[in-house]
Order: structure tokens, then sequence, then C-alpha cells
């Protein structure tokens, strides 16, 4: 067995936090944390994907009346697990989760990334944020760009109607809620270069992590 196979031998599996019944990830063949799988019994030491429920930390939080006791307290839970293991945590653009635990602060062990999941092929304009730890941000995957405009939309603007030069239509509630695929693979390569074994592995070999490939 050669030297890169020992290393990827060594490296524990990649798992996904807080994922859809109908998830990608699972497609995929990850190893995957579902409603019906707690998250919270998750233990390892990653790296880790975590979708934490946003409905208490975005801009509706005042009207999430119908969310369970427990559900706030599962984001900053998950931030936790990014920072003990490594890997990326990904809630919407104006969710105020990452605040409220400091993530990209200074002197914060990791950073924060804005992307838009339109340009990984959502038909609606996503605004999305990602917190990442164990890579530098020269180490982030190549992103995408898209041209063109979203056909669709996630929540329509104060005032559009049917008729309105501005008017898209929604998109159905799983469709907001799940990752599109390329998007998936996309934190998938991302979350690999986080784990906490990877940079110990290049330490022992002598490398150094200030320029890494872009893929």
């Amino acid at each position: 067995m050669n030297e890169a196979k020992r290393n990827e031998c060594m490296l524990d599996p990649l798992v996904v936090l807080f994922v859809r019944d109908q998830s990608i990830y699972k497609a995929m063949g990850l190893d995957c944390y579902d409603r019906r799988r707690d998250a919270r019994t998750f233990a390892g030491t990653g790296p880790v994907i975590a979708h934490p429920p946003c409905r208490t930390w975005g801009h509706l939080r005042t009207v999430a009346t119908r969310a369970p006791a427990d559900e706030h307290s599962l984001g900053p839970w998950a931030v936790e697990q990014v920072r003990r293991c490594g890997g990326v945590l990904e809630h919407p653009a104006g969710s105020t989760l990452f605040e409220h635990c400091g993530c990209g602060a200074a002197g914060d062990c990791g950073f924060v990334l804005k992307v838009d999941q339109f340009h990984w092929g959502h038909r609606a304009a996503k605004p999305t944020r990602l917190y990442v730890v164990g890579c530098l941000s020269e180490d982030v995957p190549a992103m995408p760009h898209r041209e063109g405009e979203p056909t669709h939309c996630i929540t329509q603007g104060h005032g559009v109607r049917i008729g309105h030069p501005l008017f898209k239509s929604r998109v159905p509630q799983w469709e907001r809620e799940a990752t599109p695929p390329a998007f998936a693979a996309w934190l998938v390569a991302l979350a690999r270069k986080c784990s906490k074994h990877n940079a110990s592995l290049e330490a022992r070999a002598g490398t150094t992590n200030n320029g890494g490939s872009r893929e």
C-alpha cells in the first residue's frame, strides 16, 4: 500500500448532520444523520457538513412559533461540532447564528464564505453563508459561475404579484430546503479539505498549507 492510500485509510469518514429524509447526501453514499437518527448522538471526529435547522435563526425567527423547544440549541451545537472536527456549516445568508457564535470573528478558528446556491443549479437565488474550519481560504475548491437569472424565487418581494415584471413563481418547500446535487458535491470536496487528520498528516509530512490546490 502506497503512502497516499495509507493516509486515506487513517482518515475518519465524512459525516453529514441534519439532512432531509430524501437527502442527496444519502444517494452519494455518505454517513448521514436525519431526523430519525439524532444528530446529537454523533461522537466522531469528522470532518462534518452541518445543515442545522434555520427557522429560529433566520429573517422569520420571530414567527417560528411551531419549532420544537430544543431546536434553537441545535445551531450552536452544530457550530461546536465543526470547530471540534473540522468541516463546514451551511445556513441562510441572513441567519443570526454566525454572529451569535462569533463565527469568523477575530481570533476564531474558522472563516465565513458568502455564496449563492443559484450558481450550483438552484432555480432560485439562495444567498448562503458557510462557516469553514480546518483549511485556509485559498484551499477552498473553485466556485462555479452561472450566467443568467433565476427563474424562480424563495419568497416574493414586497408588493410583487402576478403580472408584476419582477414576479417569479416560488419553489416548493422541499426544493427550498434541498441542497442542489452540484452544491452537495462541492461541499463534500470542501469538507474533505477540512479534516483535522489531513492537517496533522500534512504536518508530519513536512508540507505547508499556504498554497493548496483549487479543484
